[in-house]
C-alpha cells in the first residue's frame, strides 16, 4: 500500500511515523515470504469487528509457524491506542503484521517480529462500482498453499490476476479454484443476487471465509434476505440480477460490469451497505 498520508507504527516498544525500514535483506521474510497480516478499518468513528481481525492475525501467525508475542486482546488495545495517537479525521487502515526474521526454509518462531501499522486510507465510494473479468489464474487449495492464513505469499497470484484484468480494461478479476468453481475476486469475496436472494461461494479451502462476508450472512438473515452458500460457476455472474463484493477494505461495493455484461447498483447491494453501516454504528455506541 502506497503511503500518501499519515502513518503510525508500533514496533518493539516505540511509536514510529512514516514508512520506517525494518526488514533487512538477510531476514527470512525477505527471501522466504513468511509474513502474515490482517486489515481492519476505522471510519466515521467506527471500527467494526476489530476484535475478530486481531484474533485472525494470531491464527494466521500460528498457521505459518510464527509465534505471536501478543494476545488478540493486546493487539486490539494497541490498535485503539494508535487510532487515538494518529490524530486525523481521515479513514484508517489498521494492519497488524508478523514475520519470522530467521530460519532455514521454515521460520524460527522465536525470531517472530510484530508491527502494528495504522495508515490514512479513504474508503472507496459506492458510486465507483467495480468492473471485473474472468481471470486465467486460479486460487489454490489448502494442500498447495496456506489458504487458511492471511499470508502475504498468497497475494502475488492475485496481483497477476489484476494486471491481466487491467490489460483488458477492467479493474479486478474473478478467480476460479482449480476445480473450475468461482472462488473470489483478486481482492475480496464476491456475491450475486438472483430473485431477491444473495448467493456467494461456499468456503472450500480456496479462499478465506472473510470476516465481512460472515458478518453479512448474519445481517442478511436477520433482515429476512435468503443467503445461499454453494458452488458457483462463472456463467451465473453473467445472468445475475446484481453482483457485489464484500471485504474489509471497502466493506460492501457494487460490481457494475462482468465481462461484457453491465449492471446497475441494485437494491440488495444497497441494503447490504445500509445494514452493515447500521451494525457498525451500533458498535460505536456500545
Amino acid at each position: 500500500m502506497a503511503i500518501d498520508g499519515k502513518a503510525l507504527h508500533y514496533f518493539e516498544g516505540e511509536w514510529i511515523e512514516g514508512n520506517p525500514p525494518l526488514i533487512n535483506p538477510m531476514s527470512h521474510a525477505t527471501w522466504m515470504g513468511n509474513a502474515v497480516f490482517d486489515g481492519a478499518r476505522y471510519f466515521d468513528g467506527m471500527s467494526p469487528d476489530l476484535d475478530l481481525h486481531c484474533e485472525r492475525v494470531v491464527r494466521s501467525a500460528t498457521t505459518m509457524g510464527l509465534d505471536c508475542p501478543y494476545s488478540a486482546g493486546e493487539i486490539e488495545e494497541m490498535a485503539r491506542e494508535a487510532i487515538q495517537r494518529i490524530d486525523t479525521d481521515e479513514a484508517l487502515y489498521i494492519r497488524p503484521m508478523l514475520w519470522g526474521d530467521s530460519g532455514f526454509i521454515a521460520p524460527d518462531p522465536a525470531t517472530t517480529k510484530f508491527i502494528m501499522s495504522v495508515i490514512e486510507s479513504p474508503m472507496p465510494k459506492p458510486s465507483e462500482g467495480a468492473k471485473v473479468c474472468l481471470s486465467s489464474f486460479k486460487r489454490p487449495f489448502l494442500d498447495t498453499a496456506p489458504t487458511d492464513a492471511k499470508a502475504a505469499c498468497l497475494y502475488p497470484n492475485g496481483a497477476r490476476a489484476i494486471r491481466e484484468a487491467q490489460a483488458k480494461g477492467f479493474g479486478n478479476a474473478i478467480m476460479l479454484d482449480t476445480e473450475g468453481f468461482v472462488s473470489e475476486t483478486a481482492t475480496s469475496n464476491i456475491w450475486l443476487v438472483k430473485d431477491g436472494a444473495a448467493h456467494t461461494p461456499k468456503p472450500n479451502g480456496s479462499f478465506l471465509n472473510g470476516i465481512t462476508r460472515q458478518r453479512m450472512i448474519g445481517l442478511f438473515e436477520k433482515a429476512g434476505i435468503p443467503v445461499h452458500e454453494r458452488s458457483m460457476k462463472f456463467e451465473e455472474f453473467l445472468t445475475a440480477d446484481e453482483v457485489f463484493t464484500s471485504g474489509n477494505f471497502g466493506k460492501i461495493g457494487p460490481v457494475i460490469q462482468v465481462e461484457d455484461q453491465s449492471y446497475q447498483p441494485g437494491p440488495i447491494a444497497a441494503k447490504a451497505r445500509e445494514i452493515y453501516w447500521d451494525f457498525a454504528s451500533e458498535g460505536k455506541k456500545s
